[in-house]
């Protein structure tokens, strides 16, 4: 499969990656209910206009509630990433919050086999 994205996506991609993890971070686990959130990965429109930023979180029993606080909070982060950005990117861009549940796919995964 070719990757179809520009160079300059992948670029803004992996910057708003870092700087979300930053934001996520600074917040602390308690904001999340103790729940640990890592931005596994981020994918940028080709109009560098929308962000899907995609978060594993642990335990995965409070994804529902952390993608609730996640979304309840979206301009602010938008805000800071903003602030973050300024300088790079001319509009910064919409987020859009996906649930990465590849972590719960590879336990899945070891449970099988541990059988």
């Amino acid at each position: 499969m070719e990757n179809t994205e520009s160079t300059r996506q992948l670029k803004v991609a992996k910057e708003i990656q870092k700087d979300m993890a930053e934001i996520i971070r600074s917040k602390g686990m308690a904001i999340f209910g103790g729940a640990l959130v890592t931005v596994s990965g981020v994918r940028v429109s080709p109009d560098l206009s929308v962000a899907k930023v995609y978060v594993s979180i642990f335990p995965s029993g409070k994804a529902s509630a952390v993608m609730d606080t996640l979304n309840a909070n979206v301009k602010a982060l938008r805000g800071e990433l903003g602030a973050r950005v300024a300088k790079q990117l001319r509009i910064v861009p919409e987020i859009v919050f996906y649930l990465d549940s590849s972590l719960d796919y590879v336990e899945h995964i070891e449970e099988l086999l541990k059988k």
